[in-house]
């Protein structure tokens, strides 16, 4: 049973140290969704920009629909621009995205450091507390080895209290009886 407390107590404390950490809500890992979030809707602009490029580059409203005119290559070049602005905030939002990534990770490796120094420390706690509880159990076997000469003295105690409180039963009774003779 011993053993099996011993195992517990450590188990029991880990359990509660890793679900108060599930628990809690964590806001960075909001602010990494909401950046990821606008790092995705940056991507799917720009597959459709590029889409409207693809497309502005196959119209041709030049010459009976032959040729391609000035105005089409300049919705063209306009829409390329688009796409290296809507490239450039890609990067932008990704770079912030990685700097809270990064920050999460070191976050969590801080915390994983402080719970193993706190684990760390109820292991000692709890190895210092078994240490003396043997230490305690010791002294109390000794104690308890001293246990059945104190039992043998108790005994003849009682069993000599007994023999005398029998004796001075009957001396009292053999005194009443000779007063009652005497009166009799």
């Amino acid at each position: 049973m011993m053993k099996f407390l011993r195992f517990l107590l450590p188990i029991t404390v880990l359990f509660c140290f890793f679900g108060q950490a599930k628990s809690q809500n964590n806001p960075d890992s909001s602010s990494f969704e909401v950046q990821r979030s606008r790092v995705n809707d940056l991507l799917d602009a720009r597959q459709q920009k590029f889409g409207a490029y693809d497309t502005s580059l196959t119209q041709k409203t030049g010459l009976f629909g032959l040729f391609k005119s000035k105005g089409d290559m300049q919705k063209s070049i306009d829409i390329l621009k688009d796409i290296v602005i809507t490239d450039n905030n890609i990067f932008l939002e990704t770079q912030k995205l990685l700097k809270i990534k990064d920050f999460e990770k070191d976050k969590y490796q801080q915390l994983a450091t402080d719970y193993d120094k706190q684990v760390s420390a109820y292991i000692g706690t709890i190895s210092k507390l078994q240490k003396e509880n043997e230490k305690l159990r010791a002294q109390g076997d000794k104690t308890s080895g001293n246990l059945p000469l104190s039992n043998i003295l108790l005994y003849i105690a009682l069993l000599t209290i007994a023999v005398l409180g029998y004796l001075l039963y009957k001396f009292k009774a053999q005194q009443t009886a000779s007063k009652q003779q005497n009166l009799g």
